[in-house]
């Protein structure tokens, strides 16, 4: 499998050290200037979201693909688009609003986002990386086949370009606001020494931050995708002003089984941080050998 050669572009101290799973984090140091030049000779980023064009999270992921570069580009949807995974606009129309200086809205989903960008709106020099996110809450286990924000980096990995998708951990009944705070500090050097060793092509990085201070953080830990308890999931059936039914998928506050070692929901759990190398190609290549002899 062919990997994405490593950018040339000042990336800033990547040095290449890696982080052993549980080992604490030195003090995250502040992000080195970059030299003005020509913007052609700058990374180009493209940014999106599943939450939406006003989402805190999507400044925060600015903020850190900023640290990377200042041609940073924002287009992300009209509206929350959470858990509509990898789906594509192909009944309606999708509507692009310019919202600020190199900052769009579309009224589609994260993958027409990318799209757009890549293939409309930059595309006289498309981006050289894709970040999705900061998503409020993990995307972890089972959560990456439902989130749009890791679909935003799938779909740039299928256009060719290397792509992180990017979550913050976070307790909605906590009543407290998430952590942005350790995205933003520990995203960018993370993000450059994957850059810096370069990405394999069909290949798309996960990174979940812990729901914890940037103080608190244990350490780095490259994992496995976990499994949620999916008993959890439950349909809420409620009765409208009119007596007549309807419906809302819900979670069901369970206890919590321990997580498989390695996994990101282990990680986080531990206040690590989580990075999640996840493949394109979903083959089982074991049971697909076995199915082989069922037909020989």
């Amino acid at each position: 499998m062919r990997a994405h050669k490593p950018l040339s572009f000042p990336l800033g101290g990547g040095g290449g050290k890696a982080y052993p799973a549980g080992m604490p984090l030195p003090a995250p140091r502040a992000d080195l200037p970059h030299k003005r030049g020509r913007r052609s000779d700058l990374m180009r980023i493209l940014i999106t979201n599943d939450d939406g064009i006003h989402a805190e999270g999507l400044d925060v992921c600015a903020e850190i693909g900023r640290a990377l570069s200042e041609d940073v580009w924002v287009i992300a949807p009209e509206f929350d688009q959470s858990g509509v995974s990898h789906s594509l606009s192909l009944n309606d129309p999708l509507r692009l609003r310019e919202v600020g200086e190199r900052r769009f809205a579309v009224k589609g989903t994260p993958t027409d986002c990318v799209i757009m960008g890549a293939r409309h709106v930059i595309k006289d020099r498309p981006p050289n990386l894709v970040l999705a996110g900061v998503n409020r809450g993990r995307n972890a286990g089972e959560d990456v086949i439902y989130s749009g924000t890791v679909a935003g980096a799938v779909e740039g990995t299928i256009l060719g370009i290397p792509s992180v998708a990017l979550s913050q951990a976070y307790r909605s009944r906590s009543n407290q606001p998430p952590h942005w705070e350790t995205a933003v500090l520990f995203g960018p050097d993370i993000i450059r020494r994957v850059l810096a060793a370069g990405i394999p092509r069909d290949v798309l990085i996960n990174i979940n931050f812990p729901d914890c201070a940037p103080a608190d953080v244990k350490g780095i830990a490259v994992t496995t995708q976990g499994r949620n308890r999916q008993e959890r999931l439950q349909i809420d059936q409620r009765q409208d002003g009119r007596g007549n039914a309807y419906y809302w998928i819900a979670y069901v506050r369970m206890r919590a089984q321990p997580p498989a070692d390695g996994s990101d929901i282990s990680a986080l759990a531990d206040n690590r941080i989580a990075v999640t190398p996840l493949r394109l190609d979903m083959t089982d290549e074991p049971f697909m050998t076995r199915l082989a002899e069922l037909f020989d």
